[in-house]
């Protein structure tokens, strides 16, 4: 899936959007918004990509041993050798507290402690958080993506509730790109006003209610009116979003891959997926949880399947078939980020404008060790080109990072989770 881009949605700046927490469409089109009359207001359009990939990557080949600037290519890095300058690796860096094994899956994004333990509630997840504070610019808020057959993602909602996932690429390609008939158009508008007429009986017996209740009652009423407007107000946004067309691309329709251990095929689509959604600004926050499988891909020289082998207990013959996973891995990595690359906007391209985080919950899968998570960082306008080394054995804060990732897109919050500032030695161009 690769080829130029022909957009047919209007071009004019989005900067000014009506302000509602949990929405996440943006306004139709406006005269007022073009860029004749929103011209001062232009700027970079910043975006975030966080990936996960649930069975690791060995440290020992990807971690460079020099840090700073000079460090020399690992084996996992060289695929990355033409973008050296475009990405940060991170060693030495976990999230506080959180334990448990293939469990802190679930806390990749939220940094919630003790993902395994039976009382576990989760908290909200860096893309859900992004989506409250800043105003609502794209069709979709966010895509939630899985490369495996279903099952979980890497999104959690305020309230701790896992955001479902997108795991069928032909499914993704006709959200994204694919109209509805005249019909189809007609029956999702009639359910958004049905949802809209709902939204209008529950406030008004809101409204009713605070007439005859007490001080604090009308309090917690008061902040339940305002959901009730949110949410009446992301219906009417969604409205207009369905009137509205979607963007041209001129490639093929994405088709599922049936083989459910051809991670490599299932990771290719939904980046270059990811890639189309990002150029044609359809998202802005997009969320890519790689799962592994109790199956053998199909690679030529591997033999075991892929969970075994993450549990390889230093066995020689298992590590040199992980290195060809993991290097395959690494190498659609390196052709996702090129791609950014590639693509040109504004007099810049959307790897400069666009975060890439890529990582792993596990720090040793061979033990279930969540400690010193494997990182990295690449494009967003920092200064990257680095090793930044924090100590192996008291971990340094990955919340850190995040809160960083926060401020670049505009959001001047001063804490995320279990973070202590903002990322020591990363700093913006």
């Amino acid at each position: 899936m690769s080829g130029q881009v022909v957009m047919n949605t209007n071009t004019y700046s989005r900067r000014s959007f009506l302000r509602a927490a949990g929405i996440t469409l943006a306004l139709p089109a406006l005269e007022s918004l073009r860029p004749n009359a929103r011209a001062a207001a232009a700027g970079p359009v910043r975006r975030l990509v966080a990936c996960c990939t649930t069975l690791g990557i060995h440290a020992e080949n990807l971690f460079p041993k020099q840090v700073g600037r000079e460090f020399e290519l690992t084996p996992y890095l060289e695929p990355l050798q033409e973008i050296r300058g475009d990405f940060t690796v991170f060693s030495g860096v976990s999230h506080p507290e959180v334990d448990g094994g293939h469990s802190s899956e679930a806390s990749f994004l939220s940094a919630a402690p003790h993902p395994g333990a039976s009382s576990f509630r989760n908290t909200i997840s860096l893309d859900q958080f992004i989506l409250e504070k800043l105003p609502p610019a794209t069709r979709f808020g966010c895509l939630a993506l899985n490369t495996g057959n279903g099952g979980t993602g890497l999104s959690v909602s305020r309230s701790g509730v896992k955001v479902p996932t997108d795991y069928r690429p032909s499914e993704v390609f006709k959200k994204l790109f694919v109209n509805g008939t005249a019909k189809e158009v007609a029956q999702q508008t009639e359910r958004l006003r049905d949802g809209q007429s709902i939204m209008d009986t529950v406030a008004g017996d809101a409204k009713r209610l605070q007439q005859r209740a007490t001080a604090r009652d009308r309090e917690k009423l008061d902040e339940y009116f305002t959901t009730v407007r949110e949410v009446e107000q992301r219906l009417k946004l969604a409205e207009e979003w369905a009137q509205k067309p979607k963007p041209s691309v001129n490639v093929p329709p994405a088709t599922d891959v049936q083989n459910a251990a051809d991670f490599v095929a299932r990771t290719r689509l939904m980046f270059d997926l990811a890639h189309l959604a990002l150029q044609t600004d359809s998202t802005r926050v997009i969320t890519v949880m790689i799962s592994g499988h109790n199956s053998v891909p199909p690679i030529p020289g591997i033999t075991q399947d892929w969970h075994n082998l993450s549990h390889h207990g230093k066995d020689p013959e298992k590590l040199a078939q992980l290195r060809v996973i993991e290097l395959e891995q690494m190498k659609l990595l390196a052709g996702f980020l090129g791609k950014l690359r590639s693509s040109k906007e504004a007099g810049a391209d959307l790897l400069a404008n666009t975060m890439v985080l890529y990582g792993s919950n596990l720090g040793n899968a061979s033990s279930h060790d969540t400690k010193n998570m494997p990182m990295l960082l690449a494009g967003g306008g920092f200064k990257h080109g680095q090793h930044l080394a924090f100590d192996a054995q008291s971990n340094y804060p990955l919340p850190n990072l995040y809160v960083s990732m926060l401020h670049r897109l505009g959001i001047e919050t001063a804490k995320f989770a279990s973070s202590t500032g903002t990322m020591r030695g990363l700093e913006l161009i």
